[in-house]
């Protein structure tokens, strides 16, 4: 005769493990397919005027400094700067402003035209517009009769 354990309800050993397997399905992440977001620069995504408008803040950089790039419906900003020139006859006691880089990396909504994409910095702000293409229109169809 088999002998009956009783469960405790309460018992959490397994919790962690299960959790971790539910985080590790795919449809939790979203680092991959069409949701692909990868990055910490803060951007605004919105749409005006037929027209994806990408605003991300990057403070302190210049033109040069940034790299903007857009395949297959996938927006990367690379942004990285290089302090070379040191102060002479300061003593530092921290030194935290000489390198930055920051990136994002976002798939855009919709179907967008890669070649006409349009980039403007000014006062800290990358601005970059993208067009959308334009929307099929319904044809009509003519039937004809055999009559």
């Amino acid at each position: 005769m088999a002998d009956i354990v009783p469960r405790d309800p309460f018992d959490l050993r397994n919790l962690r493990q299960t959790m971790d397997r539910l985080f590790d399905d795919s449809f939790f992440r979203l680092s991959t397919g069409p949701f692909m977001e990868e990055g910490t620069l803060p951007i605004d995504v919105s749409e005006k005027d037929g027209k994806v408008v990408v605003r991300a803040s990057l403070p302190g950089f210049a033109r040069d400094d940034i790299d903007v790039q857009v395949h297959e419906g996938v927006l990367s900003i690379k942004a990285q700067k290089t302090e070379e020139s040191e102060e002479q006859g300061e003593r530092f006691y921290r030194r935290e402003r000489r390198v930055g880089a920051v990136s994002r990396r976002i798939a855009l909504p919709g179907i967008v035209d890669e070649a006409a994409v349009d980039a403007e910095l000014k006062n800290g702000v990358l601005t970059l517009q993208v067009p959308l293409p334009e929307k099929a229109k319904p044809k009509q169809i003519d039937i004809r009769s055999q009559d």
